[in-house]
C-alpha cells in the first residue's frame, strides 16, 4: 500500500459502545483495528444517540447525534467540514438514523464536502419504496459502498443499479482466535465434559431460539450431557416495547419440555474477551434465524471465524458463507431437522473437526488486521485524485440556495398543559388554568398531533404516553347511546354539557380516522376504527359547513386504511354533494365561497374537498377546493405581503368591512395546512411559498411584527390583538402552532423524498435510452 496516499484523518459515523447493538459493535472494532494497524491516524467517531441522556462514550468520539433531531445532523456535518476530514466511514442500517426510512442521515451527507465509504449492514431484495430511495441516494452519495457478502453486491448492482465498479466485498470482521480445543474453556464456565451448543447476539422473535429448544429432548436422548448456552441481552428496543416477554416466554417453553437443566442463559451484553472465551467453549454454534432476508450476521461471522461447527438456517449471509461444506443449513423453523443435523455432528467427530478447519481456514481472512487494511483500502479509492478540483470545505450557501430552517418541535408547554386526565382548555400565560377545565374539542386537535409525531418520532414513549391520554379522553366523551360527543368538561371530571358542538362531533371524528388509518400502533387504529363506526353514524344530522369538513378529514384518513368500508364512502359522497351545492348556490365572481361569511378555520372546508378530490378522482371538488383555498390566500394577505387571517372581533360577512383583529392561530394552522394538501394536488411551487409564508406568521411576520410562539415556554399566544398580542398561551393556540410546524416538518421530509425520485427517474430514462439504442445499434 502506498503509504503517502493513505487517508490521515478518518471519521467514523454510527452507533458506538457502550451502546448495545450490533452496528455500535462493529463501528467500535473497525475503529480499533484501524487505530492499531495505522496509529499515526488522526480518526474519531461520531456517535448516534436513540436516548435523550445519550452514552457514556469514550474519547475518541468527538461530536453526538441526535436520532430523531433533523438539525443535529446537519450540524455534524459543518463538523465534518470544519475539521478538514479526508473520508468519512458511514455505518448504514435503516432503524439507526431518524426520518422516514432513516433517510435523517442524507442531510449530513449532502452538506458534506469530503469522500463517503458507506457499509451497508442491511441490503433488502424488496425495499419499501422509502427505504429503495434511501439506499439510491446512498449510493449516489457515497465515494464508495462496502457489501458484507457477494449477494449484496449483487443486489445492489441488480436491484439499485449501482455501479460495479463502486462496490468493494469486505467480510465482516472477526477476532483473531486460535484454533484450540473447546474443552480448553469449559471449565471457566462450569460445563466441562458436556457438549455445547451456543447461540449469542441481541435476542430478539427474529432469532427462532425456541425452535432450537423444541429440538432439545431429541437431542438429549442421544447426548444426555448437552447444554444449550444463550448468550446475550434482550435487545432494548424489544425491552423497552414489551420487557422481558420474549425471554421469559423462552424460559417456559424449557419449562413445559422438561430441559431447564440444560439450558442456560446469560442475560447480558459481554464485551470482546468473554465473547472469545464463549466461543471457544462451544462445540456446535447455532443460528436458528427465521427470515431469510438477512444479508450479514456478526455473530454467524464470529464463530465461523473462529473454526467452529456451525448448523444455521439458510439466510442469505448465512447460504453463502457455509457452502461448500464449511457448515450445516437446516430449514427455518424446522426443530425436527436442527436436532437431526446436531446429533449427527456430535456423533461423528472426524466430520465435525473437517468443517471446523474448513471454516477456520476461510476465516483467517476475515480477522480484524486483514479488514483493517481492506477498509483502508476502500478509504484510499474514495479519495479524490489529485487533477480533480479539491472539496470546498468552508463552502456556504446563500439565502436562496438554503433550505429554510425550521424549529426543532419541542413539546415543553404540551407536556405542562397535560394532565392524567387530558389536555386543559385554557392557561393564564404558560400556566394550565384549571378552572377552565378541559375540552374535547383540543384533546381531538392533539390526538391528531400526536398521531402525525409518530411519522417524525418513531417508537418515543412520551408521545405514544400523550397518545393514550387524548385517546382515553375521547373516548370518555363518546356518549354511546347518543352517538355524539361531549365537549366541556369542568376540572373536577364532570361534563359540563350532555352533546358537544357539531363542530365537536365533527373533529372528533377527524381524530378518530387519524388513529384508524394513519397510527402506527394497532391498539390505536383497532380502536380508532371500532370508535369511528360508532360515531360516524351521527355525520349526516350535522349541519355545519365546517363540522361535515373535519368529518369528511377523518373519512379520508380513516379510507386509507379501509377502503372497502361502504358506508364511509357513502357519507363522504353525502358530505361532497352537501359542500359544493353550498359552493354553487352562494359562490359569485366576487365572493368565491360556501357562505355568506367568513368566520373562523375557514380554509378547512376547501382543505377537505382538495384532499377528497385527490382521493375519489372527483375533478369538481377538487376544483372548488383549489379555487377557494386561492381566494382565501389573496383576501388574507396584507399589502406588505404577510399572512392577515380574518379577525373574530366581528368576522367577515359578504358586502360588509372585515375584522382585522382579534388574529387566531387556528385560523393560521387551518389554511397553512390546506395550502400544503394544495402542494400534494397540483406540485404548484405558489401552494408550498404561501404555507411558508403563513407559518412565518407565527414567527413574527405578521402586523405588528411580533413572534406568537414562545420559544422559551413552547407555548403559542393565543392571538394577535391591534396593539398587542395576547399573552395567554392556551390549547388551541399551542396546537395549532405545533400542528403547523410538525406538516412543515413532514412536508419537508417528502420533498427530499420527491426530489429524489425525480432524480431517480431521469436516471432510469437515461439507462433505457442507452439499452434502446445499444439495441439500435446491434
Amino acid at each position: 500500500m502506498n503509504k503517502k496516499k493513505i487517508p490521515n484523518k478518518i471519521a467514523f459515523i454510527g452507533d458506538y459502545l457502550p451502546r448495545k447493538c450490533g452496528i455500535a459493535t462493529f463501528t467500535s472494532d473497525i475503529f480499533a483495528n484501524i487505530d492499531i494497524q495505522y496509529p499515526h491516524n488522526n480518526c474519531f467517531v461520531i456517535a448516534v444517540n436513540d436516548i435523550k441522556e445519550g452514552y457514556n462514550y469514550p474519547k475518541e468520539v468527538k461530536f453526538e447525534i441526535e436520532e430523531q433531531e433533523l438539525a443535529s445532523y446537519r450540524r455534524a456535518a459543518d463538523f465534518l467540514n470544519f475539521n478538514n476530514i479526508e473520508v468519512v466511514s458511514l455505518q448504514h442500517e435503516f432503524g439507526i438514523y431518524g426520518g422516514q426510512s432513516g433517510s435523517h442521515i442524507l442531510a449530513l451527507l449532502r452538506d458534506l464536502h469530503v469522500p463517503v465509504v458507506t457499509t451497508l449492514h442491511t441490503i433488502l431484495e424488496k425495499p419499501t419504496s422509502g427505504q429503495f430511495l434511501v439506499v439510491k441516494e446512498l449510493i449516489k452519495l457515497s465515494a464508495r459502498l462496502v457489501s458484507m457478502t457477494e449477494k449484496g453486491k449483487t443486489f445492489l448492482t441488480e436491484i439499485y443499479k449501482a455501479p460495479v465498479g463502486k462496490i468493494d466485498v469486505i467480510p465482516h470482521g472477526i477476532p483473531d482466535m486460535a484454533f484450540v480445543d473447546p474443552n480448553f474453556y469449559k471449565d471457566q464456565f462450569g460445563v466441562e465434559g458436556k457438549q455445547v451448543i451456543l447461540t449469542f447476539g441481541l435476542l430478539s422473535p427474529q432469532k427462532g431460539i425456541e425452535n432450537v429448544l423444541r429440538a432439545m429432548p431429541e437431542i438429549l436422548k442421544e447426548f444426555p450431557n448437552v447444554v444449550y448456552v444463550i448468550l446475550g441481552a434482550t435487545h432494548p428496543n424489544l425491552v423497552k416495547e414489551h420487557g422481558e416477554i420474549y425471554r421469559m416466554n423462552l424460559e417456559r417453553i424449557s419449562a413445559d419440555l422438561g430441559i431447564k437443566k440444560n439450558v442456560i442463559f446469560y442475560n447480558r451484553f459481554v464485551d470482546i474477551e468473554e465473547l472469545k472465551a464463549f466461543i471457544g467453549m462451544c462445540d456446535i454454534y447455532i443460528t436458528p434465524y427465521i427470515n431469510k432476508a438477512q444479508i450479514t450476521s456478526g455473530t454467524l461471522a464470529y464463530a465461523f471465524g473462529c473454526g467452529k461447527a456451525v448448523v444455521s438456517t439458510p439466510y442469505w449471509h448465512a447460504e453463502e458463507l457455509l457452502a461448500e461444506g464449511r457448515g450445516v443449513l437446516v430449514p427455518f423453523a424446522d426443530s425436527k431437522a436442527i436436532s437431526t443435523e446436531i446429533i449427527s455432528l456430535l456423533k461423528d467427530e472426524k466430520r465435525r473437526h473437517a468443517m471446523r478447519k474448513k471454516a477456520f481456514l476461510l476465516g483467517r481472512k476475515m480477522i480484524w488486521s486483514e479488514t483493517a487494511q481492506h477498509y483502508m483500502h476502500s478509504f484510499q479509492k474514495a479519495r479524490l485524485p489529485k487533477n480533480e478540483k479539491s472539496p470546498r470545505i468552508y463552502a456556504v450557501k446563500t439565502l436562496e440556495e438554503k433550505r429554510e430552517e425550521l424549529p426543532l418541535i419541542k413539546l415543553n408547554h404540551l407536556i405542562r398543559m397535560t394532565d392524567s386526565t387530558g389536555l386543559y382548555h385554557h392557561a393564564i400565560g404558560s400556566i394550565p388554568n384549571y378552572g377552565e377545565g378541559y375540552c374535547t374539542d383540543d384533546n381531538a386537535r392533539a390526538l391528531i398531533l400526536t398521531v402525525l409525531l409518530e411519522e417524525t418520532y418513531p417508537d418515543n414513549q412520551i408521545i405514544h404516553d400523550l397518545s393514550s391520554r387524548y385517546s382515553a379522553f375521547v373516548n370518555y366523551a363518546f356518549d354511546t347511546k347518543a352517538k355524539q360527543f361531549r365537549n366541556f368538561m369542568s376540572y373536577d371530571r364532570k361534563w359540563i354539557n350532555s352533546v358537544g358542538s357539531d363542530d365537536c362531533q365533527g373533529r372528533s371524528i377527524w381524530a378518530l380516522g387519524a388513529c384508524a388509518g394513519r397510527s402506527k400502533y394497532p391498539n390505536f387504529h383497532m380502536w380508532g376504527a371500532q370508535l369511528f363506526n360508532q360515531a360516524i353514524q351521527s355525520v349526516e344530522a350535522l349541519t355545519s359547513p365546517r363540522a361535515w369538513a373535519f368529518s369528511l378529514l377523518g373519512i379520508h384518513e380513516y379510507l386509507k386504511r379501509m377502503s372497502g368500508d361502504t358506508i364511509a364512502n357513502q357519507i363522504r359522497d353525502v358530505i361532497t354533494e352537501r359542500l359544493t351545492s353550498l359552493y354553487d348556490s352562494v359562490a359569485n365572481e366576487e365572493w368565491i365561497w360556501f357562505e355568506e361569511i367568513l368566520t373562523y378555520d375557514n380554509a378547512v372546508i376547501p382543505r377537505s374537498l382538495i384532499v377528497n378530490g385527490v382521493q375519489t378522482g372527483n375533478e369538481k371538488s377538487l376544483e372548488i377546493g383549489l379555487k377557494t383555498l386561492r381566494w382565501l390566500i389573496k383576501i388574507q394577505t396584507s399589502e406588505q405581503g404577510n399572512f392577515r387571517p380574518i379577525g373574530s372581533n366581528g368576522f367577515y360577512l359578504k358586502g360588509g368591512k372585515r375584522a382585522k383583529y382579534d388574529q387566531q392561530p387556528i385560523e393560521a394552522y387551518s389554511m397553512l395546512s390546506a395550502c400544503l394538501e394544495a402542494t400534494r394536488a397540483t406540485d404548484e411551487k405558489f401552494w408550498l411559498e404561501s404555507a411558508k409564508n403563513i407559518f412565518e406568521w407565527f414567527l413574527g411576520r405578521n402586523d405588528l411584527g411580533i413572534p406568537l410562539y414562545d420559544t422559551k415556554t413552547a407555548g403559542c399566544h393565543d392571538g394577535l390583538h391591534v396593539d398587542r398580542i395576547n399573552q395567554n398561551q392556551g390549547g388551541e393556540s399551542t396546537l395549532a402552532f405545533l400542528l403547523s410546524l410538525v406538516e412543515m416538518h413532514i412536508m419537508e421530509n417528502s420533498i427530499r423524498s420527491f426530489e429524489r425520485l425525480k432524480g431517480l427517474e431521469q436516471l432510469e430514462n437515461i439507462i433505457e435510452k442507452q439499452i434502446m439504442d445499444k439495441h439500435e445499434s446491434n
